[in-house]
């Protein structure tokens, strides 16, 4: 069986804060994962660190800092009605950022492979428009 890689990216008119994306996308049913997730990538090891919700705001703080603009971000959004998600990854500078569904990865209908990439764009655009959302690319390839 082949794999495959799914993702979505986005970029913006503008900076764009996790906080302000994340309260954004809270508007169509996502919130941060719990145990929350997330990875600060100043050290080129992608080292992902979990946490308890009741330390969203430490967690924005540390994702939001000016010290790491410069370098990638990341956290673990869920959509519960759903019962999806994945990483939302921010890019340095913040102007693009990118979705992997990696949790319980949506499937189209009738494939046991592809990704409802539909799906995902339906939840994901509408919210991301209201914080400067400018285009987005969707890809679903198979190795």
């Amino acid at each position: 069986m082949s794999s495959r890689t799914a993702d979505i990216d986005f970029t913006f008119a503008h900076e764009l804060t996790v906080r302000a994306s994340i309260r954004a996308l809270a508007a169509t049913g996502w919130a941060l994962e719990d145990p929350l997730s997330f990875m600060v990538n100043d050290d080129d090891l992608y080292d992902w660190r979990t946490t308890t919700r009741d330390h969203t705001q430490d967690v924005l703080a540390i994702l939001d800092a000016p010290e790491n603009a410069n370098h990638h971000v990341a956290v673990c959004i869920y959509h519960g009605k759903a019962s999806t998600g994945g990483q939302l990854l921010f890019f340095p500078g913040r102007m693009t950022c990118s979705f992997i569904p990696t949790i319980n990865r949506r499937r189209l209908p009738d494939s046991v492979e592809f990704t409802d990439l539909s799906w995902y764009m339906h939840t994901l655009v509408p919210p991301l428009l209201t914080v400067g959302l400018k285009s987005y690319e969707a890809c679903d390839i198979g190795h």
